[in-house]
């Protein structure tokens, strides 16, 4: 039996991507490169040939994504949001359902900050340069928040309260997220960070079992 020439075996070839995949793809390298621009340097100084160059496509190559450098601002919290949101329903998912899960999401969120330093200039600053943007954030996790406590009230895991308590619960909730967010961003090194996330996991668990979970 002759045996097969080595050499003479081809390798699979790649797939080719689509015209569509690789627009998706240039499309997601601009977002992607916008938002660690801004993340460096802030939403003020990223220019459209810093976020192109970083992406590695001509500087005219922008335009066929995106208008101009607001319409892609408009467009990076909620991408990068997404991301956010992905990695800490993945961590909180194996937790029971309830208030457990929500303190396990108040303990990602930070770990997110941590690990993605640019993550709190990104969301900060969009208050500022991209407020669109930062309205259909906080409109996702609001929602998200909503789904959480409802679901919680349904199940008797938690204080009942009417829809406006509810309202003002989640943007007090909020606050504890976003101003934790702001100690860590500006600790002075990552010992410090990570001593801060233990200290507020721990203290949003005590207020929060303390409250809301003393029926």
């Amino acid at each position: 039996m002759r045996e097969a020439n080595p050499g003479s075996i081809r390798k699979p070839q790649r797939r080719r991507l689509s015209r569509e995949e690789k627009a998706r793809v240039t499309r997601d390298s601009l977002l992607n490169a916008g938002c660690k621009v801004v993340a460096a340097e802030g939403y003020a100084a990223a220019s459209i040939a810093k976020i192109a160059d970083l992406a590695g496509v001509a500087h005219g190559t922008f335009y066929n994504y995106f208008d101009d450098r607001q319409t892609l601002f408009d467009e990076l919290l909620p991408y990068e949001g997404l991301r956010m949101r992905e990695r800490i329903e993945e961590t909180a998912r194996s937790a029971p359902a309830g208030m457990e899960r929500e303190f396990i999401r108040f303990e990602a969120f930070l770990n997110y900050v941590i690990e993605n330093e640019g993550f709190y200039r990104v969301l900060y600053e969009a208050e500022i340069f991209a407020p669109g943007a930062h309205r259909v954030h906080m409109d996702n996790i609001v929602n998200g928040y909503k789904r959480t406590f409802h679901r919680a009230m349904d199940e008797n895991r938690m204080r009942r309260l009417g829809p406006q308590q509810v309202e003002c619960l989640i943007y007090q909730l909020l606050g504890m997220r976003a101003y934790a967010a702001m100690q860590i961003h500006f600790a002075k090194d990552f010992a410090e960070k990570h001593v801060i996330r233990n200290a507020a996991a721990e203290t949003y668990r005590f207020l929060i079992g303390r409250s809301l979970l003393d029926k």
